[in-house]
């Protein structure tokens, strides 16, 4: 009787995926119908017709696609129901911006951005070189390094604890915005200067997070490391250590978003004439929004690309970590 039941439940399961992606089909069908319905025509010259015909088609495509993606994302893993979402949503927006004739000024269409990649790829990758290698990953290893340093001395000697580690809070909450022009004053407009504000953007979580990870500590196991008769450098290493990794991570994976953020809003406040921030300032002021949205389209992919790396790290030196959560949750 049991096996039959499930059995009816997996043949359920698997017609509402094949359902699914019957309805996803659709969705991707009818939206592309709409983008192909004005595509011919210029954005100032679509005729009323095909642009209520396509608005219609964007509709009912995006509420098809919209149930399609739900039922698939319920039995799917992975990121194939984001990148489905995002195929969705491209298509939809490339629809009715061409369809409402939305000037490329204005809002370009994904395709004109795509365009942009493809045409200015030799400048962005070379503006990505400088922001990312040289800003981003340079003051980003330089403020997590120190970061660790400080906290380690915090938790050595408790005074620098109750003495310094409240200003780590306090000068954690000063806006980006702020610090940048007089950091780029002060040092110039070369790459460093930029390196040094996601430094100091990236050392603050750090230490705060290092910190608590060290004294989150189970006091029994440092008891156990007495009985044993562990010097205090090992118990060190093989307690509190592994016990800091998870904060430690948590606020690597935090401060890699910030660093991109901290280097590109430097670079809005003086370059030499490089890196992804500046080309956005500047496209910006001559209404090349295809190059911006290019730019920043670039700037989300590295700063993706970034944060996943930390999380494999994190997944591969953690595993007892979640397997701990894991079993707390089953206990």
């Amino acid at each position: 009787m049991a096996s039959g039941t499930v059995a009816v439940n997996l043949r359920g399961g698997g017609s509402r995926v094949t359902l699914g992606w019957a309805l996803l089909a659709l969705g991707l069908a009818l939206l592309l119908a709409a983008v192909w319905t004005v595509w011919p025509y210029a954005l100032d010259a679509v005729p009323p017709a095909r642009k209520t015909m396509s608005i219609l088609l964007t509709v009912l495509g995006a509420v098809s696609g919209a149930f399609g993606l739900a039922s698939v994302a319920s039995r799917t893993k992975g990121l194939i129901p984001a990148l489905l979402a995002a195929l969705l949503a491209l298509i939809a927006v490339e629809a009715l911006l061409r369809a409402y004739g939305v000037p490329p000024g204005l809002i370009p269409t994904p395709t004109r951005v795509v365009q942009a990649l493809w045409s200015a790829r030799a400048v962005l990758l070379q503006d990505a070189r400088v922001t990312f290698v040289q800003e981003t990953l340079v003051g980003y290893f330089a403020g997590a390094i120190l970061g660790i340093l400080v906290a380690l001395a915090a938790v050595r000697f408790p005074f620098l604890e109750r003495g310094a580690l409240p200003y780590a809070g306090l000068f954690s909450s000063i806006p980006i915005v702020a610090l940048a022009p007089v950091i780029v004053k002060a040092f110039g407009l070369e790459w460093t200067s930029k390196a040094i504000i996601v430094a100091i953007t990236v050392f603050f979580p750090v230490v705060v997070n290092v910190v608590r990870g060290l004294q989150s500590t189970n006091p029994l196991l440092l008891d156990l490391m007495r009985t044993y008769a562990v010097t205090p450098a090992q118990a060190f290493a093989l307690v509190r250590v592994p016990s800091a990794l998870p904060f430690l991570f948590n606020a690597l994976k935090v401060a890699s978003t910030l660093a991109m953020i901290g280097a590109i809003v430097g670079e809005f406040f003086g370059t030499e004439g490089r890196g992804l921030g500046f080309r956005i300032q500047i496209e910006a002021g001559r209404f090349n929004l295809d190059i911006v949205w290019a730019a920043i389209v670039v700037a989300s992919v590295l700063g993706i690309a970034f944060y996943a790396i930390i999380q494999w790290i994190e997944q591969r030196y953690t595993r007892w970590h979640a397997s701990q959560r894991s079993n707390g949750r089953t206990t």
